[in-house]
């Protein structure tokens, strides 16, 4: 093949070739050259559909170095691969090898501009009781109280170049009413840094708090003292008050799990839901309700798309003189916009309004609404302004989803088509079931290994819940959740937000009988690297090419499935701060040295472990449930795969462990001369934070979050 690549739609692509059509050999069908070069030629207009996702390799090579690159390597490989492409672009086989690699550079070069452009102070260690100054910037609701975000603080024991641009402090319940965004306060707080993973391979909040500029958080030790009022823009204290008087409005009217639902639904506060409730809804497959992310922002945005061009569809001049169509565009952005702009523009939301903007500057420029194509341009927009989102789960998941379901429809929508043309009424009611059940399916087919691996549960029952929650919250819960906002401004909210509520009442009675069945919500362990990467790449596989050899993709997605079956699951657990440790128990469980500390850190190594409880609690005296742990009150020994481990309370039993065991556990300073195998002490804590030991029979791994997370900027 020579000359240039011809142009459609703005893209560089090949000449298309139907889908159903032989594959070309190129003349040489006898070699494995030949059949590729055939296969690639036959999917040529799919390529462009794979710079996203080589986009995404380069982001994921950044995060997953061992020591921040030099500033200069991303924008050097850009310019360099640039050139090539420039010089290559007569030469299809070399414009699309240096495409890809310009991609995975971009990728690059975009993480390190993100990473420089947000970074700013993190406390390291612990500080206060100590008086902080700051404007609210947010505010979040919350049962026990509202957490703020104080922007530009001035810290007492700190110097202005160690103090974080942003801190996070909780408050107490009595002064919730008494604090507004914009307001600048001070108050008495202890500050503590951003956590880093609290298991070796698990979430790092560190680096989450790194990229949402968040360097302290903390909580008041009395109530703040407002010094000014309003010192924030006009135009976030407006929407902040706007947040608050909607809440307060629906408050008003609906009371106690209805009116938590209302307000999470409506301005995005989930502070308000009581955790058996939402413990229910994520049992049953139905937390992505929660997050106002695609649906919500979709649903918005089609009812008013739908409402504004019917009723001016109605209007027979403006019918024949407007555009109607396009004009109901224009007004179901402005609606997205503010609905966005109203919960706080979360990156989830903003993802999903960029989605939908896309899909309505089609229906503009008269595309395709809904297209492969413009699910790739969404995705390379959202990895340019926020590299760091590939590694969340709302990113992975809200994409796995749209790319499933697009893949899914290309290839039913022209028999689709003729279906419910040629059909009547009862035959048209009966394929919008079937439609809804196969999103449902493909959904949550698709979604399924991103939950398994980011939040180790597996909702069984999640297709039958959502069959009936989502047609609810799309045709009951958020037209009336719609009708209420229209109404706020003349007071009459109640008409929207009464039947809201009923409509909310059936969904938790759906979430809590889902959730309540046997086996609703299947615990499993974490997933390993290697198996996200199968499933990824599995699925884009199956998804973005359309000849047979896209079945491939399934051996990548089983694998990934099939991989908590195999999973490494450590035999000792020791927490950063070593409040907190658990080991191996003889039947497979975990027993932790503590149930009244550091709940949220016991809570995540049973979640890793893909289990809902401990197998028990270290004794004060005495041999342990399963007699592989034995303590006295200077500390525990624990022997398991022939090793003896020391588990060190009190520093005054070093001397005589360090001759005995073969590790060496403690939070103590251990003296130098120690001659036990392995050391881990706090000085390994404070450096490297949350350890795993595995006793692999004659071997020792060590596994250290710090060590893992590498020389990184937000470590």
């Amino acid at each position: 093949m020579a000359g240039d690549l011809p142009e459609e739609g703005g893209d560089l692509v090949l000449p298309p070739q139907d889908a159903d059509a032989p594959i070309a050999d190129s003349g040489r069908s006898g070699s494995l050259a030949g059949r590729l070069a055939g296969v690639l030629a036959a999917e040529r207009d799919r390529l462009t559909l794979w710079l996203p996702v080589a986009m995404g390799a380069g982001i994921a090579g950044y995060f997953a170095l061992p020591a921040e690159p030099a500033a200069w390597i991303g924008p050097a490989l850009v310019a360099v691969l640039t050139l090539a492409l420039i010089a290559g672009r007569h030469r299809p086989p070399l414009l699309a090898g240096f495409a890809f690699a310009l991609a995975i550079a971009i990728g690059l070069a975009a993480a390190q501009v993100r990473t420089a452009s947000v970074a700013a102070p993190m406390l390291d260690r612990r500080v206060g009781p100590s008086m902080v100054e700051g404007t609210v910037v947010d505010a979040e609701i919350r049962i026990f109280g509202p957490r703020v975000v104080l922007a530009s603080p001035w810290v007492e024991d700190l110097s202005g170049p160690d103090t974080p641009r942003h801190v996070r402090i909780n408050i107490s319940r009595a002064a919730a009413g008494s604090i507004a965004l914009g307001d600048r306060v001070r108050v008495l707080a202890i500050l503590l840094p951003p956590r880093g993973p609290v298991i070796p391979g698990g979430r790092d909040f560190r680096r989450r708090a790194f990229f949402e500029e968040l360097g302290a958080v903390g909580f008041t030790l009395g109530d703040p003292d407002i010094l000014s009022r309003g010192a924030a823009s006009a135009a976030a204290l407006g929407l902040g008050q706007l947040r608050a008087e909607v809440v307060a409005r629906i408050r008003a009217v609906l009371e106690g799990d209805a009116a938590a639902m209302a307000v999470a639904l409506m301005t995005g506060e989930r502070g308000l839901i009581r955790e058996p409730i939402y413990e229910s809804i994520q049992a049953a497959g139905l937390a992505h309700l929660l997050a106002i992310s695609g649906l919500h922002i979709g649903l918005v945005a089609g009812l008013v798309f739908f409402g504004t061009r019917a009723g001016l569809a109605l209007v027979t001049p403006l019918a024949l003189a407007w555009p109607i169509k396009k004009t109901a565009a224009v007004a179901a952005w402005l609606s997205a916009l503010g609905y966005m702009l109203l919960v706080g523009s979360p990156v989830p939301t903003e993802r999903a309004f960029l989605m939908t903007s896309l899909v309505l500057l089609a229906v503009l420029v008269d595309r395709t609404a809904i297209s492969m194509r413009l699910v790739a341009w969404a995705a390379m927009v959202i990895l340019l302004m926020s590299p760091e989102a590939l590694l969340g789960p709302s990113f992975q998941m809200s994409f796995a989803a749209v790319v499933a379901l697009v893949a899914a429809y290309e290839g039913l929508s022209d028999r689709w088509s003729e279906w419910r043309w040629q059909s009547g009424w009862p035959t048209r009611f009966a394929l919008y079931l079937l439609g809804v059940a196969l999103t449902t399916l493909v959904a949550g087919t698709a979604t399924a290994p991103f939950a398994m691996a980011h939040f180790q549960r597996l909702a069984t029952y999640g297709s039958l819940s959502n069959l009936l929650a989502v047609p609810l919250t799309a045709f009951w819960i958020m037209p009336f959740g719609l009708l209420a906002f229209l109404l706020m401004p003349f007071g009459l909210e109640a008409v929207g937000l009464v039947p809201m509520g009923w409509g909310i009442d059936l969904l938790l009675a759906v979430s809590e009988t889902a959730g309540g069945w046997p086996g609703a919500a299947i615990p499993v362990p974490a997933m390993p690297g290697w198996a996200m990467a199968a499933v990824s790449l599995g699925g884009l596989w199956l998804c973005l090419w359309r000849h047979p050899w896209r079945y491939a993709g399934v051996i990548g997605i089983a694998a990934g499935f099939a991989s908590p079956g195999f999973a490494d699951r450590p035999d000792i657990l020791i927490a950063d701060n070593g409040r907190v440790q658990a080991v191996r128990a003889a039947g497979g469980g975990l027993l932790m040295s503590t149930d009244r500390r550091e709940a949220f850190t016991r809570d995540i190594w049973l979640s890793h472990d893909g289990s809902t409880e401990a197998a028990g609690i270290w004794p004060d005296l005495g041999p342990g449930p399963d007699g592989s742990l034995s303590c006295d009150p200077l500390g525990c020994l624990y022997r398991h795969e022939g090793w003896t481990v020391a588990l060190v309370r009190h520093g005054r039993a070093l001397a005589e462990d360090c001759r005995l065991a073969d590790i060496v556990v403690t939070t103590e300073a251990v003296p130098r001369g120690c001659p036990a195998a392995v050391i881990v002490d706090r000085f390994d804590l404070w450096r490297d934070g949350a350890h795993a030991i595995y006793l692999d029979g004659p071997d020792i791994r060590i596994r250290a979050a710090g060590r893992e997370t590498g020389d990184r900027p937000w470590r």
